[in-house]
């Protein structure tokens, strides 16, 4: 089980970026994948997560009107567009899967829950 995110960057507040996680080892519908962030001096945190199987999407209340996450099955690879890009989403953003029957609603943003996770993807948005 590999997990491999790229797309990361520098952008301006304002911008738009993309990253993209590709998956191997499984197939996206068994699992929940999750993007995570982490910033300097914080603690990591739940981003958006996806269950193709149940059909759900997850986002955290400051990125739920800006980002939007997607899934290629063909390519095997979960995306995150990030829109209006602020210099708080500033951080290393890695994702991270789990069985999918492993979290709810209640709980896709709990970091313990995953045992599955790949190396993370620099965003830094200026001011």
């Amino acid at each position: 089980v590999q997990l491999q995110a790229s797309g990361g960057g520098l952008v301006q507040s304002g911008g738009s970026l993309r990253l993209a996680c590709e998956v191997s080892g499984f197939p996206l519908d068994y699992y929940v994948i999750t993007w995570f962030r982490q910033a300097p001096g914080k603690e990591r945190e739940g981003v958006s997560g996806i269950s193709t199987s149940e059909g759900m999407t997850y986002y955290r209340d400051s990125v739920k009107d800006r980002f939007i996450i997607s899934t290629d099955g063909a390519k095997n690879t979960v995306y995150l567009q990030m829109n209006r890009l602020k210099p708080e989403d500033t951080g290393v953003y890695i994702c991270a899967a789990i069985w999918r029957r492993s979290v709810t609603k209640t709980s896709w943003y709990l970091e313990n829950r995953y045992d599955n996770w790949g190396q993370g993807t620099l965003v830094t948005v200026s001011s």
